[in-house]
């Protein structure tokens, strides 16, 4: 048999392994749907759901929401006192801070995405630019000028060549050196 002591002491870690256990139980949504059936969950409950369906939030157990004050006018809703007021459970739905943060925060990166493109399109058009100089710069010169051919051997341009080469380098310069 075993001794009363052991017993006890089990008995004991038993009950703190379900006060802990329940502990994660207390970060729960929990709402009324639209049929009327209690939903609990660990995510926040659909964008329809009124406030008035939301039952209980993490970190506040058994109680109601507090009232929230509705949002200040925007220059999207202008506030003059000719606009009809909103009716009762009609406000819009509240968006979690996190979610809102998170979407701020991928918006601010897209944003910093599309300005490095734009400048590293910047910098080529500037390099072409430079480029199309120099080979218009050489072209007008008089020079003769080479080229070498698919089987590596030396080639001059013509007079053809040379205008044909000197027009493609302006379309550059036109469209890159703005």
């Amino acid at each position: 048999m075993h001794p009363p002591g052991r017993a006890l002491v089990a008995l004991l870690g038993a009950a703190v392994w379900l006060a802990l256990a329940a502990t994660p139980a207390s970060a729960q949504w929990k709402w009324r749907d639209g049929n009327g059936q209690i939903n609990i969950s660990d995510l926040p409950p659909p964008r329809g759901i009124p406030e008035r369906d939301i039952l209980e939030r993490p970190g506040t157990p058994g109680t109601r929401p507090a009232a929230t004050t509705p949002p200040a006018p925007t220059a999207a809703a202008p506030a003059d006192a000719s606009a009809s007021p909103a009716k009762p459970g009609t406000e819009a739905p509240r968006v979690d801070p996190e979610l809102e943060a998170r979407r701020r925060a991928a918006e601010q990166e897209q944003a910093a995405r599309q300005r490095a493109a734009d400048a590293k399109l910047a910098a080529q058009r500037a390099e072409n630019c430079k480029a199309a100089r120099g080979h218009l710069a050489a072209l007008e010169s008089g020079q003769r000028l080479v080229r070498f051919n698919e089987k590596g051997e030396r080639e001059f341009l013509g007079d053809d060549q040379r205008a044909a080469e000197m027009k493609r380098a302006r379309e550059i310069i036109a469209s890159d050196c703005r």
